[in-house]
């Protein structure tokens, strides 16, 4: 077997193992596809009344300081609100201040030049973490701000939304089916068609294979790194981050 046959090999191998809880396969998968973005976002919210207008992933975002985040889906929907979708494997890359400059960074590009604080739409910051990361049994946890008057908490109402979803979660629900799907490596056995079907296309037929392997070796080549060797230096920045 040559060289470029080998490497073909492996790449077909890695490509197997990939999932929609790895953000570079889910990153592919998503672009670009309202009815899939749309199907996450009504499962997780509880909503069926989603209707998104324009999705972006991979978005670069700063403040004015310079500092950056790259929101891994950015979605608007019809009524004008905001969601950041993030992928995280690395619990270090959950963290509690991480989804808090995540909410800023989004905030601060919704407003446009003369616009009214007033006006500012809803947003949505949705972590779906491959582990319990709240470690609390449960399939959705909601952030949200209260005002305390003496014994009383009161719901803020602010309209800034923080979520994680636990990805470890498997109720015979539809989070729970959602979320198996997530972890599937084998789009024949998930749950959700519109999920099944992009994935299959990527994994089972071959323009779309081919499509993924060249994305794959791009890359790598990009960085002249291994797949598994950017994956490492990705989790250790977020540990540091």
């Amino acid at each position: 077997m040559s060289a470029i046959e080998q490497l073909h090999q492996r790449d077909l191998e890695r490509l197997k193992l990939l999932r929609y809880i790895d953000d570079d396969f889910m990153t592919v998968c998503l672009t670009d596809n309202y009815e899939r973005v749309e199907l996450i976002l009504r499962i997780v919210l509880g909503r069926k009344d989603i209707t998104i207008k324009s999705v972006h992933t991979q978005e670069l975002l700063k403040n004015l300081q310079g500092r950056s985040a790259i929101l891994d889906v950015h979605a608007v929907d019809s009524a004008k609100k905001e969601f950041d979708v993030e992928i995280q494997r690395s619990d270090a890359g959950a963290g509690v201040k991480r989804a808090r400059h995540n909410s800023s960074l989004l905030d601060a590009h919704i407003l446009k030049h003369g616009d009214d604080t007033k006006d500012i739409p809803d947003s949505s910051v949705i972590f779906i973490t491959e582990n319990d990361v709240m470690k609390g049994n449960q399939p959705i946890y909601p952030v949200e701000r209260y005002v305390t008057i003496g014994e009383n908490k009161v719901l803020f109402g602010d309209g800034s939304h923080i979520l994680y979803v636990n990805g470890k979660y498997r109720g015979d629900d539809e989070i729970g089916k959602l979320m198996h799907d997530f972890s599937c490596m084998n789009p024949d056995d998930m749950n959700y068609e519109a999920l099944a079907k992009k994935a299959g296309y990527y994994k089972q037929d071959e323009e779309g294979v081919a499509t993924m392997c060249k994305i794959m070796e791009v890359i790598a080549d990009y960085t002249e790194l291994s797949l598994d060797a950017i994956k490492e230096l990705a989790s250790q920045s977020m540990q540091l981050a």
